[in-house]
């Protein structure tokens, strides 16, 4: 079993910053992979960001640029800095982890971006 709780989350005006992060319990030695999702109301949820446990990264074409996946190995912690925030990056962020092929889900933290 895998715990993630998720925080930074809020409101902020379109050009902002947020750090999301993510702090992983339980079972940490069995994730594979960690990543972070997004769904805003009406659409399915997306993959934004993933990172590896060897640190291979990717990121969703449109926060490219924009938004950084990390992790601290030390604190078993993910984060997601998002910079240059826009009003279409308004959703609910989950993270995720991949765990001896079962996926693991956090409450989800709103990240709202004024226009």
């Amino acid at each position: 079993q895998v715990q993630l709780v998720e925080s930074g989350g809020g409101l902020v005006q379109a050009g902002g910053s947020l750090r999301l992060s993510c702090a992983a319990s339980g079972s940490i030695f069995s994730i594979n992979a960690m990543g972070w999702y997004r769904q805003a109301p009406g659409k399915q949820r997306e993959l934004v960001a993933g990172i590896t446990s060897g640190g291979s990264t990717n990121l969703v074409d449109s926060v490219k640029g924009r938004f950084t996946i990390s992790r601290d190995n030390a604190k078993n912690t993910v984060y997601l800095q998002m910079n240059s925030l826009k009003p279409e990056d308004t959703a609910v962020y989950y993270c995720n982890a991949d765990s001896e092929g079962y996926d693991y889900w956090g409450q989800g933290t709103q990240v709202t971006v004024s226009s």
